[in-house]
């Protein structure tokens, strides 16, 4: 049996995150929901304080954590608060929910090579957060982009990747 695992992240609208993740190497599954709220069993017209985030189940034998955080912030605006593209509230907000110490130490890096990169005008305002139970949203947000091709999102690659291979592994 593969030993697979998961990241948590969120990054403004959740169809845009997943539609570009869901394609990128060692990525096995993808799914959109919330996290990081105050309710149990969120809705999309009902998830205070969740963030809209993706799961993401990877084969560390293909990529690795790093790597994935090195794409999301390529993909995403990490200097907004509360904000991608039109998208406004914490809903929106960047955010990368860490399982344990190894991953926060890892997003704590990862942070910093893009800030010391220079390549967003600003400051990173991602938050770190403990992982938080994640909520599978309703049906009609998964593969949202995939069933409406022209769908909304705000999500594109902006960069080549922050890492050297020095900082990749």
């Amino acid at each position: 049996m593969k030993s697979y695992k998961k990241a948590y992240i969120a990054g403004g609208c959740f169809w845009g995150m997943e539609d570009l993740f869901r394609v990128r190497p060692g990525i096995l599954d993808t799914e959109v929901g919330y996290i990081g709220g105050e309710n149990d069993n969120p809705t999309y017209k009902n998830h205070p304080g969740h963030a809209e985030g993706i799961e993401l189940t990877y084969n560390p034998a293909e990529t690795n954590f790093k790597e994935i955080l090195d794409y999301f912030f390529r993909v995403h605006n990490p200097t907004t608060i509360d904000q991608q593209g039109n998208d406004k509230g914490s809903s929106y907000r960047s955010a990368i929910f860490f399982q344990n110490e190894e991953e926060k130490e890892i997003a704590k890096e990862v942070i910093k090579i893009v800030e010391d990169s220079n390549k967003w005008e600003g400051k990173v305002v991602t938050t770190l957060e403990p992982f938080a139970p994640f909520w599978v949203a309703e049906p009609e947000h998964q593969d949202y982009l995939v069933r409406i091709p022209n769908g909304y999102t705000c999500h594109f690659e902006r960069f080549d990747t922050f890492l050297t291979e020095k900082t990749s592994s």
